[in-house]
């Protein structure tokens, strides 16, 4: 079940959404800790929207039935926790920058490779659930982290 719910495109697209802020806000001299607290704040809010949105749209009639609002709500939870989980790893790698653990600049690059990391492994589970041959599964994976690679191409080029 933890792998169904992780495994979804709230998942892809919250390693995204990290992965564009820090491209985004890291570059303007911003700290390790106010960028830490820009993602984490701009990913909550994100999430608690997709919630609403998943809420609102499975509540009511579904084929023969009425869904209530409480099971809508579940299944929204359920369904975009992904989107809070994909950016856990990004996070602590830019709260060691925030703590001076690691240097913030450092913290910056890491966290982003830690996305394309967690883009990879989110296409090889994928794949894999689908019962592909690992070759599939490797470009799965590839494919998926690409996405990752382009928002550091992206960092570099605007930066």
């Amino acid at each position: 079940m933890a792998r169904t719910a992780f495994v979804t495109e709230e998942s892809v697209y919250g390693v995204i959404l990290v992965s564009g802020m820090i491209v985004v806000a890291g570059g303007s001299g911003t700290s390790a800790w106010q960028l830490f607290w820009q993602v984490a704040v701009t990913v909550v809010v994100f999430w608690a929207a997709h919630v609403y949105a998943g809420t609102v749209a499975r509540h009511g009639l579904e084929h023969d039935r009425v869904r209530g609002l409480g099971e809508a709500f579940q299944l929204s939870v359920r369904r975009s926790l992904g989107l809070l989980a994909s950016s856990a790893i990004p996070l602590v790698i830019l709260l060691l920058g925030a703590t001076d653990v690691v240097e913030d600049s450092r913290a910056l690059w890491a966290a982003l490779w830690a996305g394309v990391l967690v883009l990879a492994v989110l296409g090889w589970i994928a794949f894999a659930r689908r019962g592909a041959t690992w070759p599939i599964r490797v470009a799965g994976a590839l494919g998926t982290a690409a996405f990752g690679l382009v928002m550091m191409l992206l960092k570099a080029l605007i930066h």
